[in-house]
């Protein structure tokens, strides 16, 4: 079937969907390109009515897009993938101007959120039940999954295009309906990814999107007794107060917080493909990830020449802007961010560590791919999450030390190592207190395994068989009087 293509203006959606219809408001706010300050576009700023709206909409459409037949739901989330790929390069595009980051990782992202559409368009069709073996023979048990009611979805700055799509698909595939509000300084990646899942089919009141006041949006998603699951990527701050607001309602909640991946380097590692893996893990989107190194453990018989072969990586790296050819390194999201990572670094630099790469004044939200050695674990650069360009060198004298640096954190999301010892390999994969580990590779995140972490850093997971289970309840039948 030929799939409808929008033009770029088309795409380039700047109101929000609610029950079907596309809405302005008076109240707006401005989206600007955080590597030139353009304006980009003024969307509406929603608040309390307008969520309650949303919610109702999606309460009114939830029984029959959930009645739907599995099959039925899988073609339209296959349309919906068909689009994203189809309109792959003004997607791109608009969301390098609005986030910033190099055109190239642009189009690995939509083609990373377009591979959750289409896993779960397949997983549809899976949501099986279980027969259990019965303890009376005069008793059928069995059990079946359904979805789990209205689900609000918010979503992160950093991936604004992959998160959604990633909290999108399996919702819609298990038969939930969704409120979802995007984070402010991205919307219009979400707003043009909506666009094209009306395209392929979303009823009305199935796909709502709403921007504008955070605090109001967000109480009135934790407090409606008509939501019932949240699922939440950002901060674990913000994760725990959206905990704290859903309990009256004992919502079903998702959370993917913030991280402190260790990264650690044991002195028998390929140090060629322990440098590729850090450069794929810490500086992809200029450090702006949850799961990006954040702490580089590396063996002292070593230390001294992965050091240099790092800081001779970084310097190839080229910062601008992201549409530009050859760009490495895009800005990060504001002044905000940059801040905050300037304070980190500073803060390392006052108490001893060494700047081996970096250069501090850089214009705009620009900030230089950074090394920094002599860190030590007290430093503030290696206990925050820093979401920057920022590598902080920390030696380890054994397997041990390694371990018990690495898992010094309240947060648990992932964490890589780098070794060719294979018993070792198994030891440290088992030892480490993290939801996703990185074995010889700074590359973990697909759709076919289940992404999250433990402690602090949240629970539930997204992507894999356990994507879908998250947006379904277990429903057990007992059927009696066979004999």
């Amino acid at each position: 079937m030929l799939m409808p293509l929008l033009s770029d203006n088309e795409l380039r959606e700047t109101r929000c969907l609610i029950d079907g219809q596309w809405i302005e408001t008076e109240a707006t706010y401005e989206v600007r390109n955080p590597a030139t300050g353009e304006l980009l576009a003024r969307v509406p700023c929603l608040g309390a009515e307008h969520a309650r709206e949303a919610i109702a909409a999606a309460e009114r459409a939830r029984p029959q897009w959930s009645a739907q037949p599995a099959h039925e739901r899988s073609r339209i989330l296959k349309r919906w993938h068909a689009l994203i790929l189809a309109h792959l390069e003004p997607l791109a595009q608009l969301l390098t101007r609005e986030m910033g980051k190099p055109i190239g990782e642009a189009r690995a992202e939509i083609l990373y959120g377009a591979s959750y559409v289409e896993w779960f368009a397949e997983e549809a069709r899976r949501a099986y039940g279980q027969v259990i073996p019965s303890h009376d023979l005069s008793k059928q048990l069995s059990t079946v999954r359904e979805p789990v009611g209205v689900v609000a979805a918010i979503t992160p700055w950093n991936f604004p295009n992959a998160m959604l799509a990633r909290k999108l698909a399996p919702a819609l595939a298990a038969g939930c309906t969704v409120v979802a509000k995007p984070a402010e300084q991205t919307p219009l990646s979400a707003l043009a990814l909506s666009k094209l899942a009306t395209l392929a089919g979303v009823p009305h009141g199935v796909l709502n999107v709403v921007l504008g006041d955070a605090v109001a949006i967000g109480a009135q998603l934790t407090a409606n007794p008509a939501v019932r699951k949240l699922t939440f990527t950002g901060s674990t701050a913000v994760g725990r107060l959206l905990l704290r607001q859903c309990a009256d309602t004992v919502k079903r909640v998702s959370m993917e917080l913030g991280g402190n991946a260790p990264f650690i380097v044991f002195d028998d590692a390929d140090l060629d493909a322990a440098v590729e893996g850090a450069m794929a893990s810490k500086f992809r989107n200029a450090g702006q990830t949850c799961v990006c190194a954040n702490r580089f453990l590396v063996h002292e018989a070593i230390y001294d020449e992965f050091a240099e072969r790092l800081v001779r990586a970084v310097r190839d790296l080229r910062v601008g802007e992201g549409s530009q050819a050859g760009v490495t390194i895009g800005p990060l999201i504001d002044q905000r961010a940059k801040a905050k990572v300037a304070a980190l670094v500073m803060d390392a630099l006052e108490q001893g560590a060494v700047l081996l790469e970096g250069d501090a004044q850089m214009p705009g939200n620009f900030f230089a791919p950074t090394v920094l050695g002599q860190v030590n674990a007290q430093m503030r650069v290696a206990r925050e999450e820093i979401f920057g360009p920022v590598a902080p060198l920390i030696r380890f004298v054994d397997e041990a030390d390694a371990l018990a640096q690495a898992n010094a954190s309240d947060a648990g999301l992932a964490a890589y190592f780098f070794t060719r010892d294979i018993a070792r390999a198994h030891r440290v994969a088992a030892a480490l207190k993290v939801g996703m580990v990185g074995i010889n590779t700074g590359a973990i995140s697909t759709e076919t395994a289940p992404f999250g972490g433990v402690k602090q850093s949240g629970f539930g997971r997204e992507g894999g068989p356990q994507g879908l289970e998250d947006y379904q309840d277990v429903k057990y039948l007992c059927l009696g009087n066979l004999r």
